[in-house]
């Protein structure tokens, strides 16, 4: 089956947040999403949003973890019989790893670059070809604020957004021969349940030598999360992309985001560790 009248997009990560968010969206516009998620148990809140809306028809659910070379096969091998083509690939997958990095087992660093950067490499590298195959095609691929200021208590979650930021910036050059355009979004902090996880890992170790200034980490962690902007803010703007003639390299969205960029452009870094000691370590 091979659907010209629709324009085919595939996303990562779609069981909730962002991922969810933005794949109901651009089913309701139109378009044919291939939603993507490592668990298959957790299709559920995704498929009954859809038939609320009725626009179920227009997602296709497939299983895959971007770490497995084998499941990145089988969906580049399910777009290319199904719908011929890709027109966008939408690289959300991802989470967070928090705690000190003399705490944290290498294994752990690992994992998350696994997920967040070469999780991207690879279904990106794979998807080329179907892109290549429509014109103006696009790659958005979601950063974050973190990937352009270092967090303490978040340094793998940093470390993979640094690097996804320059793996997004080296494509976007390579693609331009090909009228491939990569976009990179450079999300705040949003009301998502992407920090769960991380932030339990800070949780873990308040008892011990960085008991206290991981205290302090924590209860800003909170307060950020209890202020966060409304999701459907990234949403707008992936659909912007998405349908943009020539989309931007880098968006910022969020509170605070351009303020906090601007600020790191202007002030010495040792400014910077003073204002982080006089709040996290009084």
């Amino acid at each position: 089956m091979i659907i010209e009248e629709k324009k085919i997009v595939l996303i990562t990560g779609t069981n909730s947040g962002f991922g969810l968010l933005a794949t109901l969206e651009l089913a309701k516009r139109g378009y044919q999403v291939v939603a993507t998620m490592r668990d298959m148990s957790k299709k559920d809140l995704l498929i009954e949003r859809a038939k609320q809306l009725n626009i179920v028809q227009s997602i296709d659910v497939v299983k895959l973890n971007v770490t497995s070379e084998d499941q990145i096969y089988e969906v580049k091998k399910h777009i290319e019989e199904q719908y011929g083509r890709l027109d966008v690939l939408i690289n959300n997958a991802g989470y967070s790893v928090g705690g000190m990095t003399e705490q944290l087992e290498i294994s752990q660093w690992k994992e998350q670059l696994d997920t967040n950067v070469f999780g991207v490499v690879a279904i990106t590298k794979a998807c080329l070809p179907l892109l290549r195959r429509t014109q103006a095609s696009k790659i958005i691929n979601l950063g974050s604020i973190s990937g352009r200021i270092g967090f303490p208590g978040l340094a793998p979650y940093v470390t993979s957004k640094f690097a996804l930021s320059g793996f997004s910036e080296s494509l976007r050059l390579e693609l331009l021969p090909f009228n491939i355009s990569v976009s990179l979004i450079e999300a705040g902090s949003f009301k998502t349940n992407i920090w769960d996880k991380g932030l339990a890992g800070v949780q873990s170790h308040r008892n011990d030598e960085y008991g206290p200034f991981l205290k302090k980490i924590y209860e800003e962690a909170e307060q950020t999360a209890k202020s966060a902007a409304d999701p459907e803010e990234v949403i707008k703007l992936m659909v912007k992309i998405s349908e943009a003639k020539k989309p931007k390299f880098r968006y910022q969205v969020g509170k605070g985001v351009k303020k906090l960029l601007f600020i790191k452009s202007v002030l010495p870094w040792f400014v910077i560790e003073w204002f982080v000691k006089r709040r996290l370590m009084k």
